[in-house]
């Protein structure tokens, strides 16, 4: 792993995707692709605000977001944060019964039975509350630093950079840094990256390689800030 030793000019490049997300909003078609509409803004984000930044509600949807398709995301995250909205009431549901209401997200048996061993974890150690930091995050079961950065950010608003596969593609297709996977990424991000950008920088990547940077054929005519991009790795655009 390696930082790219040419680093763009940070503000016009981040004030360009945030104009750009604003003029989303505004225009909800902007962007839209052939395959059929984006959500605007990330499914965890959505609960994060609909739920007051509470960090049950965000580490659960974060979970249930792994491998799963936003639209899907925000539905499960409701129903099943309405059934279980603290991590006693998930402990007192059979897994099972969880496993049903996390359908159809992926992996949802999985989830299930990592989300009834974090609520008994966080009752009997954290006194029913989520831990606000890193390694007591990535100690509970099924949450790597992904997770665990959405969490500190979202629920906490501390400093963390929350790397997923859009964050990745995109900082080493536009020359940020040169990283093998995710993890690599975000070490690589913390010393490019200036700090200020640090939390935001996933809702708007996120948002544009669902749009516009995507991972096949992006639409290089359509990029705000194609003047900084290096396209690496880009073997034909639209």
């Amino acid at each position: 792993m390696k930082t790219n030793p040419t680093t763009p000019p940070w503000d016009p490049v981040v004030a360009a995707l945030e104009a750009w997300r604003k003029a989303l909003r505004e225009e909800p078609g902007l962007g839209e692709t052939p395959e059929g509409p984006e959500s605007e803004e990330p499914a965890v984000s959505t609960v994060a605000e609909q739920y007051k930044r509470d960090p049950w509600a965000i580490l659960v949807s974060t979970i249930i977001s792994l491998r799963t398709k936003d639209a899907v995301t925000l539905t499960v995250s409701q129903a099943l944060l309405q059934k279980a909205p603290n991590p006693a009431s998930l402990a007192a549901l059979s897994e099972e019964a969880l496993a049903r209401l996390l359908y159809p997200a992926g992996f949802y048996r999985t989830k299930a039975g990592n989300l009834k061993k974090i609520a008994t974890i966080l009752m009997e150690k954290y006194h029913h509350q989520v831990p606000a930091t890193m390694e007591e995050l990535l100690a509970l079961p099924g949450v790597g630093r992904k997770t665990a950065n959405l969490v500190l950010t979202e629920a906490f608003d501390l400093d963390g950079i929350c790397v997923d596969i859009h964050v990745h593609r995109i900082s080493n297709r536009l020359g940020w840094v040169s990283s093998a996977n995710p993890e690599q990424t975000e070490a690589a991000l913390r010393a490019v990256l200036p700090r200020q950008y640090w939390k935001g920088i996933n809702s708007l990547l996120v948002l544009y390689g669902q749009r516009i940077c995507r991972p096949v054929s992006p639409f290089c005519s359509r990029c705000v800030i194609h003047s900084y991009c290096e396209r690496r790795g880009v073997a034909r655009s639209r």
